[in-house]
């Protein structure tokens, strides 16, 4: 993101905002009172007021809408409003210009301060766009992962309940050897048992422990 966003004080960002959205200017409008609006928002404003007055200072005009860009009549001189006093921040006329009021002051052509002021909105709303994308990307990654994670979670315990199945097919195929070697004799029963615990406890991870060793061979002893 460039440095320009970090740079730029709150106060030129307020220039640029419109008192009634506290958004960018839309279409501006500037009042003779030196006060700017969007157009549609002082419109939709003076709808619910029975006079034109200013949202901010409620001092009434009478004129047309008209946007920044077209002249406005200076209300202490009904002079034409041709300069900006960079030090008051607000449009005025020659007369105001020569008064004690803008003594030493600095003035620029309206028209150049609308165009510094609309490269500078231009720039910041390229900036607030590049910010826009680089969270729309981030939220795309970040959702990315998650689903790779889900996909990983989802293929491992397909692996163990696969794993799982195997040894169960195999438990069940001895089960039914062992009942099938039941109908025979009884030594061969106790042989067959002791075996299947062997088998039981290795498929299983489980510890063959002494006592079932020392039971193998009883058993063993006595078939022989």
């Amino acid at each position: 993101i460039s440095p320009l966003l970090k740079e730029m004080d709150s106060k030129s960002v307020e220039e640029l905002s419109c008192p009634v959205c506290c958004e960018i200017f839309k279409d501006p409008v500037l009042l003779s009172c030196s006060h700017s609006f969007c157009k549609e928002c002082l419109q939709q404003f003076w709808k619910t007021r029975d006079t034109q007055e200013c949202p901010v200072c409620r001092r009434r005009s009478s004129k047309d809408l008209r946007s920044s860009g077209s002249e406005e009549i200076c209300s202490l001189h009904s002079e034409k409003l041709k300069l900006f006093c960079l030090e008051d921040k607000q449009p005025v006329c020659l007369v105001c210009r020569d008064s004690e009021k803008h003594v030493n002051h600095t003035f620029r052509p309206i028209s150049e301060v609308l165009l510094s002021h609309k490269h500078t909105e231009r720039q910041i709303k390229e900036e607030f766009e590049k910010l826009h994308q680089f969270l729309r990307d981030e939220e795309e990654a970040t959702i990315t992962a998650l689903r790779e994670e889900e996909e990983q979670k989802q293929q491992m315990m397909k692996e163990k309940l696969e794993e799982m199945n195997r040894h169960i097919s195999a438990l069940s195929h001895t089960i039914k050897d062992t009942e099938e070697m039941m109908k025979a004799s009884d030594a061969c029963f106790l042989k067959v048992t002791t075996e299947f615990s062997f088998i039981v406890c290795a498929q299983n991870n489980l510890p063959i422990t002494q006592t079932m060793i020392k039971l193998l061979i009883c058993i063993e002893g006595n078939l022989l």
